[in-house]
């Protein structure tokens, strides 16, 4: 059901932009400062829940009038094969009380994503998922009847109500689904297992996000930084490369301190996904993560193929990182430090969102005045507070109302990128839901990072034409391969992982923290080529795992990857293809559910059941090298 993952959460990624170079502007000293109190950050810079509902007090009004509604969806029970009329009626009834449910959960989310500290918003993120899970169950009739129902009499049904045709896809997904669907009283246990199926994730959050006892360290500069997840982040980047050791050591001796409690929590995520591949009677858990939207296996593992026949282009980008860092021995902890510290400046939130419309411009009037819409009237919470959900997402589940980011902005460069990725999230929820039924507004998880993906490549592409200066151009292109390897070849390297783990506990396998870090370490290694001598990996980093939540969103990482190579194709073809192409892109983005991720993309052009767009995102990614090189060359480096 798709209200249960309201939200797309991303890793941000290290793009950086080099617009101050033209501009000269720093950071405005308006913005919040680095762990202000949530009370002192400025309204606008804050996302407007009450869009969503005016008080807790309105909401839980809402929620008990909700929650009313339980009964009459109950009382259609048996009787959705009766008539066109009778099922008609019965899935709009109940897709209305599916469309208030995501706003109420949407809501009690946002609330505790804001301070995960404050149990009152804990305790309705909890009771809401108690809720979805009665919700559920009390639906779980559905399906079997639809399905009892014979293929003759639902097209008959069809002709009879035409209203019904905006469930034609909703149907012909079930029908698609059959094997998998279980008898009416299965159902109802399986719905009611959905009680325990996010328990991994919330205590992961808790722990990694408000529990944790993180170190803080003093860095060269003589500045202290507590080494949570977004010191981490923050401050892996540092130039001084005494500061990169300690941080990685530090932050990371801190979860290998918890590897247990962390590989217990992980361990527990696999069992439950095995759980569900078995009672819905699938091959693996990848099958069932997959079959949601119609995706073979096959598309998976070929992708961990080509990139695992493509780590020499891995490698030669880590070799050029080694020369343009000017470092004997290239180690782990030198993957963030920009590749040439003198243009990395910061750049204001302010400055951000200006800088990101000119670049999406190239999108048409009405992307950009929404867009607008978004930075003007509140639709984002841009900066970090004691106790904020660290990352950055966007929730486009609020059929009725809109989008909403959480960002943790920290006026670096590729945090500007990162707003332009959940953006391109927003959009792609806004004009989905703008143009389609609420049964097919939400896309499929699959398509679901093309649109963010494409907006930094055409990001990028606005910078590289603004940008002639070699040292400026250099540092662009630098991190623009930095986008292949932490888009491409990082969250492959997290699905092959992920894949790995699947696989041995199906098999029956342990599974414990010392067990992941062994499968880590050993993935880790042969991605950056430790063994031969491109990249020294110490074993401590193998704990990484611990630090990646996207390990609890069921085969959702290899996603970033096959978006990357369509996104390529798709920024290419946007920026020279003119209005027509706008217009197949818009319809892209409008196009929510009404068809599977597949054939969506073959409408724009691009065919991911083929090795072309990876093929292309190869040539791309070793024509931006030699471009590199080249400029080294020629500078004598």
């Amino acid at each position: 059901m798709k209200f249960f993952r309201p939200i797309s959460v991303r890793k941000p990624l290290f793009l950086t932009l080099i617009v101050l170079l033209m501009t000269g502007i720093s950071m405005q000293a308006a913005e919040p400062k680095k762990n202000q109190s949530r009370d002192s950050i400025a309204d606008k810079y804050k996302w407007n829940i009450a869009d969503l509902f005016a008080s807790n007090d309105e909401w839980k009004q809402k929620k008990n009038e909700v929650d009313g509604q339980f009964e009459k969806i109950a009382s259609y029970k048996g009787l959705l094969g009766q008539s066109a009329a009778r099922l008609y009626e019965a899935l709009e009834f109940y897709h209305n009380v599916e469309k208030e449910f995501a706003r109420l959960m949407i809501y009690a989310n946002l609330q505790s994503d804001q301070d995960t500290r404050v149990s009152e918003n804990l305790a309705m993120k909890q009771e809401m998922g108690q809720m979805g899970t009665r919700l559920e169950k009390t639906a779980a009739f559905m399906e079997p009847e639809i399905l009892a129902i014979p293929d003759a009499a639902i097209e008959q049904f069809f002709k009879t109500e035409p209203k019904l045709e905006k469930y034609r896809m909703y149907i012909d997904d079930i029908q698609r689904r059959k094997a998998h669907t279980l008898s009416e009283p299965e159902e109802k246990i399986v719905a009611e297992a959905g009680r325990m199926s996010g328990t991994a994730q919330e205590i992961y959050s808790i722990l990694s996000n408000a529990d944790l006892p993180y170190p803080t360290i003093k860095l060269s500069d003589g500045r202290e930084v507590r080494l949570d997840a977004q010191g981490y982040s923050g401050s892996r980047a540092s130039n001084v490369r005494e500061d990169r050791i300690n941080v990685f050591n530090s932050f990371f001796g801190a979860l290998d301190g918890y590897r247990r409690t962390f590989g217990t929590e992980l361990n527990a995520e696999v069992q439950k996904n095995i759980f569900y591949k078995n009672v819905r009677n699938y091959e693996s858990c990848l099958q069932r993560a997959l079959d949601k939207n119609n995706i073979p296996v096959s598309v998976y593992h070929k992708l961990i193929e080509n990139v695992n026949k493509n780590l020499p282009t891995l490698h030669r980008y880590l070799k050029l990182r080694k020369r343009m860092l000017g470092v004997e021995e290239l180690h782990y902890y030198d993957m963030y430090p920009s590749l040439v510290p003198n243009v990395d400046l910061k750049v204001s939130w302010d400055e951000a969102t200006e800088e990101i419309k000119k670049a999406l411009a190239v999108l048409g009037e009405q992307y950009v005045a929404t867009l607008d819409k978004a930075f003007n009237s509140r639709w984002i919470d841009a900066f970090p507070n004691p106790g904020k959900r660290s990352g950055a997402y966007s929730s486009g589940g609020a059929y009725d109302v809109h989008p909403y980011i959480l960002m943790n902005y920290n006026g670096q460069y590729d945090d500007m990128s990162t707003l332009a990725h959940e953006l391109g999230h927003t959009m792609h929820s806004y004009f989905s839901n703008k143009n389609q039924p609420y049964v097919n507004a939400s896309y499929p998880i699959f398509l679901a990072e093309v649109a963010s993906t494409a907006n930094e490549a055409l990001l990028m592409d606005y910078s590289l034409k603004k940008i002639k200066d070699q040292d400026k151009r250099l540092s662009l292109l630098g991190n623009y391969l930095e986008d292949f390897r932490t888009t491409l070849f990082r969250q492959t390297q997290f699905a092959e992982f992920e894949l790995k783990i699947h696989e041995l506990a199906e098999k029956g396998e342990a599974l414990t923290g010392d067990k992941f870090t062994e499968i880590y370490l050993d993935i880790l290694k042969r991605y950056y080529g430790h063994n031969e001598g491109v990249t020294v990996i110490d074993d401590l980093y193998g704990i990484e795992w611990a630090y990646i939540p996207h390990f609890y969103y069921n085969f959702y990482v290899f996603q970033y990857s096959t978006s990357f190579t369509a996104s390529q194709a798709l920024a290419e073809k946007m920026i020279h293809g003119g209005p027509e192409m706008v217009k197949k892109y818009l319809n892209f983005l409008s196009s929510g559910r009404s068809d599977y991720a597949i054939p969506t993309l073959k409408k724009v052009g691009v065919d991911m059941t083929t090795d072309e767009p990876f093929n292309l995102a190869m040539k791309k990614m070793n024509a931006v090298m030699d471009e590199i090189e080249h400029i080294l060359d020629a500078k004598g480096k």
